[in-house]
């Protein structure tokens, strides 16, 4: 009697390859659909964990593009602070697919780009981004400018592309009634007011995920644009929820959906392909999970891992264990250093 699990690979069997973080083990954690390589140029984007990503990608030397960069003029830490150099842009955290969709849509647009404007304290901020500027603009003029200036740089990176690394944090999304502009944080976080009149809460579903990432793809092909996707999920649980419910399982509802999504997508579209992050931080697949003590943020191990696994499964020597801890996201500058780099922005906004 033979059985179709006979001669299947080490990897197929759970005792034989999982909770093992050597070499062999990760470099089969992935078969990559793409072809990608370090001079494979790289656009990335995404939730919080993709700004991990993005530091490893290019500590490990893979060709990540920077669009806004401003390392050569300001000390890192004003550029974590200023949403510099986190992503392939200063798009800020993007959560959603939606959010994605429409990042590309303004950016490939001709005409000007949709500028939705929040107010705190007599300072102005772009509501689609509105990290970015911590203190806010003095005038709504100079958000719009702003955001005009985001979007040029946006398209160019969008041109250059190869390669999209995108990654999904979040299914539960904060729409603006008046727009319908997907917002990547409620009103009344950051900035603004929130009124339920102007602002609701809308939970993706599986398919409405699927739908907005192909229309983003179909929407790049229109353009010319020939850049794939490699999908991943962030492993980082939600903050909070406003479903009502409890955060765990609104949580496990997201990342389900998401991971449900890139499935589908890496199984029957040529133009997708699913890279296992989520998988390696928040499961036992390669000796995890790697949380921190808060049992949110990935540990510096983790985010090693990760980058390890892309490069062994690509036959790339860049997997190696990096040598420098990434700076944390929280990282706050001392009162003398602040002080220090705000003089130094303002006299180069100047």
């Amino acid at each position: 009697m033979t059985s179709p699990y006979q001669n299947l690979e080490e990897r197929a069997f759970w005792r034989a390859s999982v909770g093992r973080d050597d070499d062999a083990a990760l470099a089969q954690l992935w078969s990559p659909k793409l072809a990608l390589d370090r001079a494979t140029p790289l656009m990335t984007a995404g939730s919080c964990f993709a700004q991990h990503l993005h530091r490893a990608l290019l500590r490990g030397g893979w060709a990540v593009l920077q669009g806004e960069d401003m390392s050569t003029h300001l000390p890192n830490r004003l550029c974590r602070r200023y949403g510099y150099n986190l992503f392939s842009a200063r798009y800020g955290n993007v959560y959603t697919a939606r959010q994605f969709r429409q990042l590309a849509d303004h950016a490939l647009s001709d005409g000007p780009p949709p500028t939705l404007i929040w107010e705190r304290d007599n300072r102005y901020f772009d509501a689609l981004r509105p990290a970015v500027e911590p203190e806010g603009l003095e005038t709504p003029e100079q958000v719009r400018q702003a955001r005009a200036e985001h979007m040029r740089a946006l398209r160019e990176v969008l041109e250059q592309a190869a390669c999209i690394v995108l990654t999904l944090g979040l299914t539960e999304c904060w729409i603006d009634r008046e727009t319908g502009l997907a917002l990547p944080t409620a009103p009344g976080t950051i900035a603004g007011r929130h009124d339920p009149d102007r602002v609701f809460l809308h939970n993706f579903t599986h398919a409405e995920v699927i739908e907005d990432l192909r229309a983003t793809r179909d929407l790049l092909r229109a353009h010319g644009l020939q850049a794939r996707f490699l999908l991943t999920v962030s492993p980082v649980p939600l903050v909070a929820t406003a479903s009502g419910g409890h955060v765990g399982p609104a949580s496990c509802y997201s990342k389900s959906v998401l991971r449900a999504a890139c499935g589908e997508l890496c199984m029957n579209d040529g133009d997708f392909d699913y890279f296992p992050a989520y998988e390696i931080i928040a499961t036992a697949i390669a000796g995890g999970p790697y949380f921190d003590e808060h049992g949110r943020q990935p540990t510096e191990k983790g985010v090693q891992l990760v980058l390890k696994a892309f490069g062994l499964a690509l036959g790339d020597d860049a997997g190696a264990p990096l040598q420098e801890a990434s700076p944390p996201l929280s990282s706050i500058a001392s009162d003398e250093e602040t002080i220090c780099e705000e003089i130094l922005l303002e006299a180069f906004r100047k």
